[in-house]
Order: structure tokens, then sequence, then C-alpha cells
């Protein structure tokens, strides 16, 4: 069943962005027609993240009607398809945000899988994303000011008939993960999908404009994003570090049990 997922937050910093492209390409990775869409036409960061900044044709000249969505679509990592936001302020300005409905429209019978990178906090732009998305997730960092914006954010979907029924708490720091989820959950009213951890490997691997599950697999941050992913897909989770220790634990025992023959 295809499904489309409006990726939000409150405030702008918690990493919605990077979660977007991370997700769509573990899913990718699961097998899943994916495609991702940047309906942040104002401060576009998906093609800066994936090195597409620099493409002809984007998200603006379609919302400018001035080129066709499948103009638009190109490859990303893993079989992921990206649809980016143009950077430049002409094309923000040329572009009309009434037309993001008929172009999601479009979307959703290509794929089993569109995610909706919104725009950060409460804008005009910003609501047909929260409109017209199967759920809208939240990514929360674990500070109050990000609760209370993405609470916010959660009042506002459902007040133009969007749905909110879970959470992302990037970030976070290593102690008292499930206290800090436990809270989060209750004070959005949400079911958390998963905790990501703060690490350095997503800044880097940003860097070199690669999904983190791309270029640090095992990294927490991926592993987190994975398993997710997985949920989403309803697919069983295999964590690639695990499969590796029990790797050099099965060679380990077999080397021990040729010495003792």
């Amino acid at each position: 069943m295809i499904r489309a997922y409006t990726i939000a937050s409150g405030k702008g910093g918690t990493g919605k962005t990077t979660f977007t492209v991370n997700l769509g390409t573990a899913l990718a990775q699961l097998g899943k027609e994916t495609y991702i869409l940047d309906a942040d036409v104002g401060m576009a960061n998906i093609g800066i993240l994936l090195g597409l900044e620099n493409v002809p044709v984007t998200l603006h000249e379609v919302l400018a009607g001035k080129a066709t969505i499948d103009e638009a679509i190109y490859d990303g990592p893993a079989g992921l398809k990206v649809v980016p936001s143009g950077i430049s302020l002409q094309g923000f300005q040329d572009a009309n945000p009434d037309r993001l409905r008929e172009v999601m429209h479009d979307l959703v019978d290509r794929c089993d899988y569109l995610l909706i990178d919104a725009p950060a906090g409460i804008s005009r732009d910003g609501v047909v994303p929260l409109a017209v998305a199967d759920e809208v997730i939240l990514v929360v960092n674990p500070e109050l000011s990000s609760i209370v914006d993405a609470l916010k954010t959660k009042i506002l979907t459902e007040l133009v008939g969007g749905h909110v029924q879970h959470a992302i708490i990037n970030r976070a720091g290593r102690d008292n993960l499930d206290f800090v989820e436990h809270k989060i959950e209750k004070s959005l009213g949400v079911t958390s999908l998963g905790v990501i951890p703060e690490d350095t490997y997503v800044r880097e691997s940003a860097a070199y404009k690669m999904p983190v599950v791309i270029k640090h697999p095992t990294s927490g941050a991926a592993r987190a994003i994975k398993k997710i992913a997985a949920e989403i897909a309803g697919c069983e989770y295999h964590d690639d570090v695990a499969v590796t220790r029990e790797g050099f634990i099965d060679r380990l025992a077999r080397t021990l049990f040729r010495g003792n023959r």
C-alpha cells in the first residue's frame, strides 16, 4: 500500500531533513520504491545534502509551471528518487505553493513510500504537506523548546485535517533514553518510532554529501534509522553490528574447536 509521510518539526535544527534523506535511503535499501520531496521551497536543503544543488530543474520550476514533475526527479543513493527544491530566491518567488497538491498526487502513483520534507515552523507554505499526507511524523530533540514547538506543529496539523501518530527523538544523549522517550511520548501524545543518538558520523557523512546509512552503516545513528525504516516497512530488522559480532564469535568457536580435536 502506498504511504505518504510528511516529516515535520516545530523548529529548525532538529535534523529533520537529514533524517528524511536517511530514512528514504534506508527504505530504498529494503527494496521499497521510495521518493523524497523537498517541500521547503524557501529554505531547501535536500539537494545540498545529496549533491543536487546545481541541477537544472527543481520543484521551483514545476510549481512555477515551467517544467513537468518528470523533469525534476533525480536518482539518489540505493535507488532512491529525489525531487529537490531550488536554492535561488528568484525560483522561490516564482513558485506557486498551491500547485504542491498536484505534485504530491502525481508522485504517490509511482512509489511505495513518499517522504515529504516539510518547512520547519508554522507557515502558509507548510500547511499543505501537513494536511495531505497519510501521516505526519514529528522530529523532536530532547529539549524543552523543541518539544513545545513540536506540540504546536501537532495542533496545527490536526486543525488542518492532518494526522500525527508518531515522533522520532533525534540527536539524543546516551543517558536515560527510555525515560526521555517516555516523557516526550507523554508530552506530545504520540508513540515514538525510535531514538536516534547524537553521532559525529552524521556530520561527517553530510560533508561527503552521502547519507550516514551509506557512508557509515554500522554507526549508532545509521542503525537507529535503519531500524525505524524496517518498522515502517513492516520488515524484520537485521543489526549489521550484531551480525558482524556473531560472525566473529562463530569463527573463534570453530578455531577453538579445531584446536581441541
